[in-house]
């Protein structure tokens, strides 16, 4: 099972290097279901993992001049701030049984896991849909629709340990009128602070198996420099369309088995 967790972590790279999104959305799954780890601490893993890669990435983006730094700045001054209020108050005090269902105790991890499949179904269906022309500038860099692009990304990166990357290309296209090229890289800037600061905060309370996590790392950091190599070459529009279809199973496959087991108690 570990091996296939570490194909999927060259999934993960090869999207982040390909459109800048929609990878991480996966390493949460992975780190639960093929590494065999608690919930919470798979979303630490997640953060380190996405973070490194996409610190990564957006560093080749800027030497390229594709990183708005005035949007991923004021981006990430909000975004971070959610980060950290929900890594180190609210998670932390978050019961591991939260209430009672038909005579059934409804835990942390499933509520969880089942927003999770329900985030990848929506993250899937984003990619899948066709949309607008992406380099028309349909929208301003608008201080105020930075910042509340910023609060959504920030919570979905604090609770979930997800960069938030699948609605930041269309935010920063459709909402802000970046170029898609210039959005790539602007959202790598963006997902890398946001998801290394909230592994920076869980460092206090958690146990990291660092050369577990060095190694996933590496593997996912390989399928990014594979996935802008490939980038250069393949249509993006159609890997993008494919690896919206898998992630799709994925989170139904996923959404199935927690409701079930659910259920089955």
């Amino acid at each position: 099972m570990e091996l296939l967790g570490y194909i999927v972590c060259l999934l993960v790279g090869l999207s982040l290097g390909l459109i800048g999104a929609g990878g991480g959305i996966l390493t949460v799954p992975v780190m639960v279901y093929l590494f065999h780890m608690p919930v919470l601490l798979a979303t630490s893993y997640s953060l380190f993992v996405v973070g490194g890669v996409s610190l990564t990435g957006a560093w080749y983006q800027f030497r390229q001049q594709q990183v708005n730094l005035r949007v991923a700045l004021l981006f990430c001054a909000v975004s971070m701030s959610i980060v950290f209020v929900v890594r180190h108050f609210v998670l932390p005090r978050i019961p591991d049984e939260l209430f009672v269902l038909f005579g059934v105790p409804v835990t942390t991890s499933f509520c969880c896991m089942v927003l999770f499949a329900i985030l990848m179904i929506t993250a899937a269906l984003a990619m899948i849909m066709k949309e607008p022309a992406r380099d028309a500038a349909g929208g301003q860099q608008n201080t105020v629709h930075v910042l509340w692009c910023g609060l959504v990304v920030g919570l979905l990166t604090g609770f979930l340990g997800a960069g938030g990357g699948f609605i930041l290309i269309p935010a920063l296209v459709l909402f802000l009128g970046l170029p898609m090229k210039e959005a790539v890289g602007t959202s790598l800037f963006i997902i890398a602070l946001n998801s290394l600061a909230g592994f920076a905060l869980d460092l206090d309370h958690v146990t990291i198996e660092w050369p577990l996590l060095a190694g996933i790392t590496v593997v996912a950091a390989t399928g990014m420099f594979a996935g802008a190599a490939l980038g250069r070459r393949v249509s993006t529009e159609r890997l993008k369309h494919a690896f919206g279809w898998f992630v799709l199973v994925v989170g139904v496959a996923i959404l199935i088995r927690e409701l079930t087991g659910f259920i089955g108690q």
